[in-house]
């Protein structure tokens, strides 16, 4: 129609542009179907929490007031306190709001009190641009909630636009054949960050290797950088617990996580805040049987899939994990609820949904 014609673009704004970071994955996801509808679509970030290598592919929010016009849409993925967040309040041109979620201060505080004053300036941000978009998105449930504690008008759930074919491509041989030795591996992915309470992870790792499989390794796979304290604390932890086998370690490439995921028995998630969790459907894309404490966003996630605990009786958990591994009607019974699970997400039009999200702005 000629109403969308004189509609201009659509651009994204986002807090760090980089790597393997699933907001930045995202946003090149939905710039590629922006693009397909028509419209001109880049992202903005500051350029310092741009990777080097990507400043070509993203450019400076400063640029970004004078680029919109007021008939074009910006799009801000909230996710952190940032800049980013006061560039978009002061844009002149229609607005839209998709929130990730922020991590409550507090579990960072007294280990990484940096991180928790910028998580605490972001909620701060979030609650301030309660009135700022005419469309409000969340990619759960459980983040729509809190939005609409803060003041925000009804937002409606998107859940995240992932690019699943990354999983299935290449896995890395070298790190395939390093962790196909034989051990049983136990892995967590995700950010070495407190909320995702690794140490939970190691304190039922431990009962699990002393009375269930001596034969076992424990894989983290996830960036400490900035969290470099609290991963000094695991490291500490397993020398304390004496715990054999454990690979912490940090941050990967697509095609190494890919093998670590090929070798992995069990996904041990105990986090206690998660906005999405991508790594649980990563689990589900490589049918690794997820075990996983049911706090914030992770029973929305699984949506029925995955064996939830309620409480961290570690010993119990260690017996699960056991099962998990060696009963192989409840292992097979585990991935085919995983696949069905995965199949109701692919199956959704996710491009058409965010269209529909994003209508009142078109």
């Amino acid at each position: 129609s000629l109403y969308e014609r004189s509609m201009k673009a659509i651009h994204q704004l986002l807090a760090g542009f980089t790597h393997g970071d699933a907001i930045s994955n995202e946003a090149v996801v939905m710039r590629g179907i922006f693009r397909s509808w028509g419209f001109e679509s880049e992202i903005f970030s500051e350029t310092r929490r741009i990777l080097p290598e990507l400043r070509n592919d993203a450019k400076d929010v400063a640029e970004c007031k004078a680029t919109c016009k007021t008939d074009d849409i910006a799009l801000l993925h909230l996710s952190v306190g940032s800049d980013v967040n006061e560039a978009f309040a002061q844009l002149p041109c229609r607005k839209a709001i998709l929130y990730h979620n922020i991590t409550p201060a507090e579990y960072f505080a007294g280990i990484q009190d940096q991180i928790a004053l910028g998580l605490s300036r972001g909620r701060e941000q979030a609650k301030r641009l309660a009135k700022t978009a005419q469309v409000v998105m969340a990619d759960s449930s459980f983040n729509a909630s809190e939005l609409k504690e803060w003041g925000y008008p009804e937002g409606s759930v998107l859940p995240l636009v992932l690019d699943l074919q990354r999983l299935r491509k290449h896995a890395n041989r070298y790190t395939k054949d390093k962790c196909d030795d034989g051990l049983v591996n136990i892995i967590f992915v995700g950010r070495c960050a407190p909320n995702k309470k690794i140490e939970d992870c190691l304190s039922a790792f431990y009962y699990f290797q002393k009375y269930v499989e001596r034969n076992s390794r424990f894989i983290h796979v996830g960036s400490f950088a900035g969290t470099e304290q609290y991963h000094a604390l695991l490291l500490t932890q397993q020398r304390e617990l004496q715990l054999n086998n454990v690979d912490l370690i940090g941050a990967t490439r697509q095609d190494e996580l890919n093998a670590v995921y090929k070798t992995a028995k069990v996904f041990l998630c105990m986090s206690e805040h998660e906005g999405f969790c991508i790594p649980l459907i990563e689990a589900m894309v490589h049918d690794v049987p997820i075990l996983a404490y049911a706090a914030a966003a992770v029973p929305e996630t699984l949506d029925g899939a995955g064996v939830l605990v309620r409480e961290k009786r570690y010993d119990l958990i260690a017996e699960m994990m056991g099962r998990l591994v060696r009963d192989q009607a409840l292992r097979n019974a585990v991935i085919q609820g995983q696949r069905d699970r995965l199949a109701r997400y692919e199956q959704r039009d996710l491009a058409g949904e965010l269209r529909q999200h994003l209508a009142p702005v078109l």
